[in-house]
């Protein structure tokens, strides 16, 4: 049975020492993480193709970024929503567990912090509420089941909009939190960590916005981040 959370407020890891059982050492995913490196160029390569491709999105750009924006406003200048990130993120601990096979004994989440007992664990589970936005997957859900049920095709904007506060409440929280020590983050070792969750964080971004704004399939971002890792293979070849 393995624990994961420990998400506490800016100051402490909540003084509550979190279980792994994980058959593969840290020098091990170390070397890895070295390996993985040129994905991860790849991916930023890939996403700079994207981001010319879909940039005459202007209906989904300007509310996506007006909408993050928002978030930003809220996040500078009221108190952060701990609660319902520490939920998030927990319940993201919990929706891989599942994902991948297995049961979740505990679940406890508070403004403090919060932790999930499971009967299994690996590196994604542990490390997916750093890169998986629960809230921006839950207002997809949400508008596509009300765009099948009632036609929303008029509400597009204001779900654009929505987006954007739930991706910038992703990625403003999770950097916060990550001023702390994590023991899902020490656990798993830095280096491969820190690999993970910018892959995790790229892939998101490389297929979503295909999804989003129509300007390009998602084959085509996909078969660019393979493209642009070959290259810099290539030319690590060339060395």
């Amino acid at each position: 049975m393995t624990r994961s959370g420990g998400v506490p407020r800016p100051t402490a890891d909540n003084g509550r020492a979190t279980l792994y059982k994980t058959p593969m050492p840290k020098w091990t995913k170390t070397i890895i993480a070295v390996l993985l490196l040129p994905l991860c160029v790849g991916a930023v390569n890939a996403l700079a193709k994207v981001l010319r491709a879909t940039g005459g999105a202007d209906m989904f750009w300007v509310a996506f970024l007006g909408g993050a924006a928002c978030w930003l406003v809220v996040f500078l200048l009221l108190p952060k929503p701990m609660l319902i990130y520490v939920f998030g993120h927990e319940l993201t601990h919990a929706l891989w567990t599942w994902l991948l096979g297995g049961k979740v004994k505990r679940f406890k989440a508070t403004s403090k912090g919060g932790h999930v007992v499971t009967s299994r664990s690996n590196f994604l589970v542990v490390l997916a509420p750093y890169f998986f936005p629960l809230y921006v997957v839950l207002t997809v859900l949400a508008f596509a089941l009300g765009h099948l049920s009632f036609g929303w095709e008029s509400y597009r904007p204001w779900f654009h909009l929505l987006v954007g506060a739930a991706y910038a409440f992703h990625v403003t929280l999770t950097w916060h939190i990550l001023q702390t020590r994590q023991s899902d983050i020490s656990s798993q070792g830095y280096l491969f960590s820190a690999v993970i969750i910018f892959l995790g964080n790229l892939g998101v971004l490389l297929a979503g916005l295909p999804l989003l704004t129509a300007r390009v399939t998602l084959l085509t971002a996909m078969g660019w981040w393979l493209q642009e890792s070959g290259a810099v293979l290539q030319r690590l070849a060339r060395w």
